[in-house]
């Protein structure tokens, strides 16, 4: 995918909320408070739901595979998402929980050097990718209580030279685990790989500082995961992809008032030249489209482009009943 632009994106009115809070403030700046807050839905005392766990190795194994798939795709349609750790071997990754407290190290280590120093791969303008707070899209959006560095990491051509040159490999058979999800939908054999071969790939490595009123965050209900664990979303692209029958379940990192917090996302999706639309297998007149079909260039345009607001865009792709 050729590098994009966004004429609508603006730099936020602060460059850090690491630097913001370097010196103590009595509450959080009005720009980054959500309209209607409201407290928690569970008490402190509340158990916290776990997410299911999918077992890689009883997808493979014969005598385990038919329960696993089964559990696989009941588990993308009510939950949205699903977590597997070390011990597990998702898609025999090969990520110890020694690679990934050194990859935290080394993210932590990036966001203690001067404001300089990461100011110089800071956003630049019309661009998402890059250091510094989440791009504003309209007048009215409010801010993450986070600094973020987001970029592309594959296709290779579309990386960016001024950011980081290389970050540590990992998850390199992603595919496999689309293919296992392609196969609980019963899709064609090779409709799911198509599209994501060699597609879009990036990360987004957010710092959370302490945040003097965390009750602002909204509603949210905590989940707690296993140690080492790796959490997948099932994402817009593939509800649209499954016609619906996968769920993508609008999520957050919360922040809190007493230590500082680091994530890892990475992203994948369809190749540049993909047709976003429901997979043509799961298409007959008993099961019209629910989705409107778009080219992935121009979905990434128009998704970067709005109002961040829940899942408005995935709401945006739905075909309504005049235009059935």
């Amino acid at each position: 995918m050729a590098s994009t632009q966004f004429s609508s994106i603006r730099a936020a009115p602060v460059q850090s909320v690491q630097e913001l809070i370097k010196e103590p403030i009595p509450a959080v700046p009005q720009p980054f408070i959500l309209d209607d807050p409201q407290p928690p839905i569970l008490s402190a005392s509340t158990p916290l739901p776990q997410l299911p766990t999918i077992d890689m190795k009883h997808l493979i194994m014969s005598e385990t595979a038919g329960s696993e798939l089964e559990k696989l795709h009941s588990t993308c349609k009510e939950w949205g998402f699903f977590q597997a750790n070390e011990e597990d071997d998702l898609v025999n990754h090969g990520v110890s929980s020694s690679f990934m407290e050194k990859l935290k190290s080394e993210i932590g280590e990036f966001y203690k050097l001067p404001l300089e120093e990461r100011m110089k791969y800071k956003m630049r303008p019309g661009d998402v990718e890059g250091y510094g707070l989440s791009p504003i899209r309209s007048e009215d959006q409010k801010l993450d209580w986070g600094d973020r560095f987001y970029m592309t990491t594959n296709p290779i051509h579309t990386r960016k030279p001024y950011l980081l040159p290389e970050l540590p490999p990992s998850l390199r058979n992603w595919m496999m685990l689309l293919g296992f999800m392609a196969k609980a939908l019963k899709l064609e054999k090779g409709e799911m790989e198509e599209l994501f071969e060699d597609g879009m790939q990036s990360v987004r490595m957010t710092y959370y500082p302490p945040c003097p009123q965390p009750e602002l965050d909204g509603v949210w209900i905590p989940v707690s995961f296993l140690p080492d664990a790796l959490v997948v979303n099932v994402g817009d692209i593939l509800e649209i992809l499954s016609n619906g029958v996968y769920t993508s379940i609008e999520h957050r990192a919360t922040v809190n008032a007493a230590k500082e917090r680091i994530s890892i996302a990475m992203f994948f999706n369809p190749k540049s030249s993909a047709q976003i639309k429901p997979a043509a297998s799961l298409i007959n007149p008993q099961n019209p489209p629910l989705f409107k079909q778009v080219g992935m260039e121009k979905y990434f345009k128009d998704f970067f482009s709005r109002k961040l607001d829940g899942k408005s865009y995935l709401e945006h792709m739905k075909i309504k009943n005049e235009e059935a």
